[in-house]
């Protein structure tokens, strides 16, 4: 017994860890973004961060022997569906609205996260989730954003919608990250397919809407670092989705607006 406790400690201790380094990188990705944003649309940004992740997770694959088939197909395409959805709502509202704004209502996705998952256990029953957490998730948003005070002007409305919607979006995508990950389906794998649905999403979004750009070498260094950090951010918070508890690794994620907020004061002089 001793021992179990000391693994599952290690275990929660490690699924933190990756979170908290997913975090950074996703908050310096959001850098990324607001700088390329200047040059291309959404959809090219989703799209050529989408080629970088496929081909970094098929060098990886490759270097470690490991396979990209899958035996859920319809579990990737509805998990790629929500992800890719907030994922371009998310760059258009960090285009639009201060980063760490744009950070803290994408990250209302715990709050999100934590009613599904209570509206999933009354529909069918199932066991009940720990009140404690729940109330951690709340008291932790609500810290954040009273030290925080995100603001947005009145022509700022429609993108801090879209970054809402992105939240609720996001949560939906976590979940199905956490049941696809305790299906035995590797972080390569989830990245991938994700990575895929991005390369679709943003090819046909930037064809028939936005048009697309010219590129600079300015603009194609942003771009690869946005693909290089999201994917590095995807990996670490898929593994830590896998193995560590929902809530409590979504709770983590609040450190991103924190992050954000350092770079948004450092580097584009919003407002403390």
């Amino acid at each position: 017994m001793p021992i179990n406790i000391i693994s599952n400690a290690k275990e929660k201790l490690s699924a933190s860890g990756l979170m908290i380094g997913a975090t950074l990188f996703f908050a310096t990705m959001g850098m990324c973004v607001k700088f390329a944003s200047a040059s291309y649309g959404t959809g090219e940004i989703v799209f050529y961060r989408g080629i970088v992740g496929a081909a970094m997770v098929v060098l990886i694959t490759r270097a470690s022997g490991e396979t990209l088939r899958t035996r859920l197909p319809a579990m990737h395409a509805w998990r790629s569906l929500t992800g890719v959805s907030a994922l371009g709502l998310w760059f258009y509202a960090i285009g639009e609205l201060p980063l760490a704004t744009a950070m803290t209502l994408n990250y209302m996705s715990p709050i999100w996260m934590a009613l599904l998952l209570i509206g999933g256990s009354v529909l069918i029953g199932g066991g009940r989730v720990d009140a404690r957490l729940v109330c951690t998730v709340l008291v932790g948003f609500l810290g954040v954003v009273c030290i925080l005070q995100p603001t947005m002007e009145p022509h700022q409305l429609w993108g801090g919608l879209m970054g809402l919607l992105s939240g609720l979006l996001a949560a939906m995508a976590y979940l199905q990250v956490t049941a696809l990950g305790r299906a035995g389906e590797s972080e390569a794998r989830i990245v991938f397919y994700f990575s895929v649905g991005s390369i679709c999403a943003g090819a046909l979004e930037t064809s028939l809407i936005s048009g697309w750009h010219a590129h600079t070498l300015r603009g194609l260094g942003m771009l690869l670092a946005v693909g290089v950090l999201a994917t590095l951010a995807q990996l670490l918070m898929t593994r830590a989705y896998g193995i560590g508890g929902t809530l409590v690794i979504a709770s983590l994620q609040y450190l991103g607006i924190a992050w954000s907020l350092l770079y948004g004061v450092l580097l584009f002089d919003d407002p403390v």
